[in-house]
């Protein structure tokens, strides 16, 4: 699912009540937003039920390009990681 797909899944939603495609854009917008801001200022964002979004660190680390089979070093970086929710795991 792509994001023009869930807002089509949003505006679908008898009980949310949300009029226009528009609006249903701006809905998806804003819950993206709070989770980013939500990574950014305290480095975890827990929705219960559906999972956990947290900031890693990822150390240097060596790497090689598939093209050239050189290697590389990788600069230290920071990814987010997902741990699924116990009612989201059960469902699937």
């Amino acid at each position: 699912m792509n994001k023009g797909e869930m807002v089509e899944r949003v505006l679908a939603d008898k009980e949310a009540k949300i009029e226009s495609k528009a609006q249903a854009e701006r809905v998806i917008n804003a819950v993206i937003d709070a989770i980013a801001l939500g990574l950014k200022k305290d480095r975890k964002v827990s929705i219960i039920g559906f999972g956990t979004f947290t900031v890693r660190n990822r150390a240097k680390r060596t790497v090689i390009n598939p093209r050239t089979k050189e290697k590389m070093i990788a600069k230290p970086s920071k990814t987010v990681k997902f741990k699924v929710g116990k009612s989201l795991k059960e469902e699937l």
